[in-house]
């Protein structure tokens, strides 16, 4: 009996240095969970038999530390919760690790090649339906710009030109300003505002588009005497049809501009609307959100990932070192945007890493050794004894 007690011992930590051998082998592997050997001892009706491995349990709970990469594709979960893929099979599984890509159709894939799952974009801002994220990789269409915020300060010293406007004559105008305004088909246009002193209170401001000759009528800006904007009239100019695109008109908007003395100055000349751009990449941002970008300085949001929460993670059940599936024991995920209800927020540009405790683990192999050692002797004490016994006979 007792040799089959030793034998039980030393096979039962064999099956234990394994546990620890794949610890240690993983200690530098993203997002994985370092297991623990259970042992449970044997039972003959009343009387021991030896020992045995119960179970093997992995630590998913405690989080690995953060190490950063500085890829914008790249994402580390600070709290609980797993990042969700289907793989070719249609099965769901669960993953700490934030490795993240797109596929030649533009689907988002974890390193493992699965499409990871998430939130489309709506046009309400709530978010979309739950499923696979694909990051469109075409050209955005242009805008038409239909509005030019402009704020500056129109000096107070100016004086009245004496000839009448002419953008020829540069003495017949104060200042003059451009824009870039786009038409529906992204084409560039520039827009010259000419500003022209009328008197204490009024500035008037002549609009032409690509040097054509401006409207007869200007538009008139009118201040009080604390050189506040008081009404703006006629600040409006038609984008005449060309080259196929539509026609369309330009607001201006001078809120916030000035005629207090000094110099004259343009601290805002933004319009909007622009070009057709060309996808240049894709990046994630901390609330889980995937920034397409283009080449026309535009982005936009083309999904959310999705954090999975489990009401007891710890029974999830091991598919690889670092990925897992549901089952009764685990419940049914409760799947959030980062940051939302249980769901941790996001890292980006890092990743986690192993919750390997390399010393725990070294002393854990002294302990083993130790075992095996005093497992052993049992061993060879027993065969001593029936020795022993057999040259009595």
């Amino acid at each position: 009996m007792s040799f089959d007690i030793a034998l039980s011992g030393i096979q039962a930590i064999n099956e234990q240095l394994n546990t620890v051998s794949n610890n240690i082998a993983n200690a530098a592997t993203y997002g994985f969970k370092a297991g623990r050997a259970n042992f449970s001892s044997v039972m003959a009706g009343t009387k021991a038999n030896g020992v045995e491995i119960g179970s093997v349990t992995q630590n998913i709970s405690q989080n690995g530390s953060t190490t950063t990469t500085g890829r914008g594709m790249d994402a580390a979960i600070d709290g609980r919760g797993f990042f969700v893929s289907v793989n070719g099979q249609g099965q769901t599984t669960y993953s700490r690790v934030g490795i993240f890509s797109t596929d030649t159709k533009g689907f988002l894939i974890d390193s493992n090649g699965d499409q990871v799952q998430g939130y489309g974009p709506s046009k309400t801002g709530a978010l979309g339906a739950m499923g696979p994220i694909q990051v469109p990789t075409g050209q955005i269409p242009a805008v038409a710009t239909t509005g030019i915020a402009y704020t500056g300060n129109l000096s107070a010293d100016w004086t009245p030109p004496t000839n009448a406007f002419n953008p020829a004559d540069n003495t017949s105008y104060n200042m003059v300003k451009q824009s870039v305004v786009y038409d529906s088909l992204g084409s560039q246009h520039t827009l010259s505002q000419y500003f022209v002193k009328q008197n204490a209170n009024t500035v008037n401001a002549y609009y032409s588009l690509d040097g054509a000759a401006p409207a007869a009528t200007p538009a008139t800006l009118t201040f009080n005497t604390t050189g506040e904007l008081t009404g703006t009239t006629g600040n409006t100019i038609a984008i005449p049809a060309s080259g196929g695109a539509a026609a369309g008109s330009v607001a201006i908007d001078y809120t916030g501009t000035t005629r207090f003395a000094g110099e004259a100055s343009t601290t805002t000349n933004r319009s909007d609307g622009y070009a057709s751009g060309a996808f240049v990449g894709v990046s994630m941002s901390a609330d889980g959100s995937l920034v397409a970008k283009y080449s026309n300085d535009q982005s936009q949001v083309v999904g959310t990932v999705a954090i999975a929460t489990f009401a007891n993670e710890g029974a999830l059940s091991s598919v690889s070192n670092t990925a897992w599936v549901a089952n009764a024991d685990s419940g049914a995920a409760l799947y959030n945007a980062p940051g939302v209800g249980l769901a941790g927020k996001l890292t980006t540009g890092s990743l986690e890493g192993s919750n390997v405790d390399i010393t725990s683990e070294l002393v854990g192999l002294m302990t083993s050794q130790r075992n095996y050692q005093a497992n052993s002797k049992v061993l060879t004490t027993e065969s001593q004894m029936m020795q022993a016994l057999m040259q009595a006979l």
